[in-house]
């Protein structure tokens, strides 16, 4: 089985939804793990956008890259510049580093619509992202 690692700054919202797709969509092919170079706690914000689209992931937590020491990763997956520039080295021989800079939907300001339109276009944006990433690696 694969270990797969998705890597954002905080692992709240970017890493989280493509943590969840990348769950969804591996069929028992891979260990599917996040975490952020920090810890900013889960955004509501993209809990509620993955659910309209039937993926739960109220239950993730927000882990930094720490705890995860020790795994032998497959793949690494950066999912914003920032972590990509500032990821602590992760010594790992064999994993193939990917990188995808996602738009950050915690970042917009203005209305309940334009929130949710923002966090509509990065949920989508990134569950295209892992659709192509699954069937080119695991088909």
């Amino acid at each position: 089985m694969k270990n797969i690692l998705v890597l954002c700054t905080g692992n709240s919202c970017r890493s989280q939804m493509a943590h969840g797709y990348l769950k969804a969509m591996q069929n028992g092919k891979a260990k599917i793990y996040s975490a952020g170079i920090e810890t900013h706690g889960l955004n509501p914000g993209a809990v509620a956008i993955m659910k309209e689209d039937g993926i739960d992931i109220s239950k993730h937590t927000s882990n930094n890259v720490d705890e995860y020491d020790g795994i032998s990763w497959d793949y690494i997956i950066t999912v914003c510049d920032h972590a990509r520039e500032n990821c602590p080295y992760i010594p790992s021989k064999m994993a193939k580093r990917i990188h995808h800079n996602f738009f950050d939907p915690s970042k917009v300001q203005g209305t309940e619509e334009e929130k949710h339109a923002a966090f509509l276009k990065a949920r989508n944006e990134i569950r295209n992202f892992c659709k192509g990433f699954i069937e080119k690696e695991f088909n």
